[in-house]
């Protein structure tokens, strides 16, 4: 029996979107209501996610929330600047070396169940999933759609993974942010840093302690799926 939930971000965590998707959604925003995004640095924001950074926006410029009409000519903008700049230039949406490997590896592997807990809508996180062709068809899904924070949609990932059992002897969270190790430590959940560049010591400082680059290596992952700790207080 499945006795281990590994939940994965999306961006900068199997693919290299970052930096692009931060500027489409900038860029959507300017084309759609007309005027200037404030910042792409997501620290500004009370959450690090797309409903929170877009309502926050709206009520800055407009005095008011989001509507459903609002936010979808956001997405419908968003994901045609995505789909437009993934043709342009694909290597921008290129995946972190291994983690489809890894994901169609742990999804057979009886002692894995496996989820993927995002800040991004659900329909741009699926184009990216789908661009580098992550197999979503079993895996336990949550985004930012309704959510406002990332403990929100965290949580809803695992609800929905333990709809069939009572709980999980660990549950692991892989990211590559400093706001996925403040949450898996308000969460008190094991952790795992993804830092394609190399700069663990990003992640180091807000108190993780098991910091990779990459998926090439799979049975070290492994390993830190076992060994990984809930970060530290810093």
């Amino acid at each position: 029996m499945a006795n281990n939930l590994i939940i994965f971000d999306i961006d900068g965590t199997l693919l290299h979107s970052n930096r692009v998707d931060s500027q489409c959604f900038a860029q959507a925003y300017e084309i759609v209501f007309e005027k200037e995004f404030p910042t792409i640095d997501w620290r500004k924001y009370p959450h690090v996610t797309d409903t929170t950074i877009f309502n926050t926006v709206i009520q800055q410029h407009f005095g008011r929330q989001a509507t459903d009409d609002d936010i979808h000519k956001q997405q419908d903008c968003f994901v045609d600047l995505l789909k437009a700049n993934r043709l342009k230039d694909p290597i921008l949406f290129a995946e972190v070396p291994n983690a489809k490997n890894t994901i169609e590896k742990l999804i057979v592997d009886e002692r894995f169940v496996i989820g993927i807990a995002t800040g991004g809508w659900q329909r741009p996180a699926t184009l990216k999933l789908n661009h580098i062709g992550i197999p979503t068809e079993t895996l336990h899904m949550s985004f930012a759609d309704g959510k406002e924070t990332r403990e929100e949609i965290i949580g809803a990932s695992i609800k929905s993974a333990l709809q069939n059992r009572s709980n999980f002897e660990r549950i692991v969270y892989v990211g590559d942010a400093i706001w996925d190790v403040k949450t898996t430590r308000n969460m008190q959940l094991n952790f795992i840093g993804i830092r394609i560049r190399g700069d663990h010591e990003v992640l180091i400082r807000e108190g993780a302690s098991h910091v990779i680059k990459n998926y090439e290596n799979y049975d070290q992952f492994l390993e830190l799926v076992e060994s990984s700790k809930i970060p530290l207080e810093v």
